[in-house]
């Protein structure tokens, strides 16, 4: 119940997302700063609510024969990297509810600091890694 409700509140905040394309699979990610959930959903998921804390959501989605996406379990590693190149490696953790799967990890920012984060998603069963690349600015609300 828990990650359902984390689930719901990453897809309906306002928040810094994107994809990339692999023929067969996608890496979406979105990223938004961890004050942006509701109590009940951080303490609920084991995050720490806080500013400087942002939140980065990756799902690895998998395009049947039909062309409907649909996610796919893996694993998912990656490091983040300032404005400075100080780099700091994620944590993510797996959260599978229902049909949905994400990857999920926690990282500190400063305000209006440039962050590129560098992933690479590895579907389960798949022979090849899926890496990503992008870069993003949060701001303390």
């Amino acid at each position: 119940m828990a990650a359902a409700a984390l689930f719901a509140t990453l897809l309906s905040l306002p928040a810094q997302a994107g994809s990339e394309d692999f023929g067969d699979y996608q890496v979406h990610w979105s990223v938004l700063p961890s004050t942006f959930l509701t109590a009940e959903t951080a303490k609920a998921n084991n995050l720490q609510r806080s500013r400087g804390i942002g939140i980065v959501n990756i799902s690895i989605m998998q395009e049947n024969e039909d062309g409907i996406l649909r996610p796919v379990t893996g694993q998912v590693e990656g490091r983040v990297t300032n404005d400075i190149q100080q780099v700091k490696f994620l944590a993510f953790r797996r959260i599978k509810e229902g049909d949905s799967v994400y990857f999920i990890a926690a990282y500190q920012y400063s305000s209006g600091e440039l962050m590129t984060f560098n992933i690479t998603g590895r579907p389960s069963g798949h022979g090849k890694d899926l890496p990503v690349r992008f870069a993003h600015t949060l701001f303390s609300d």
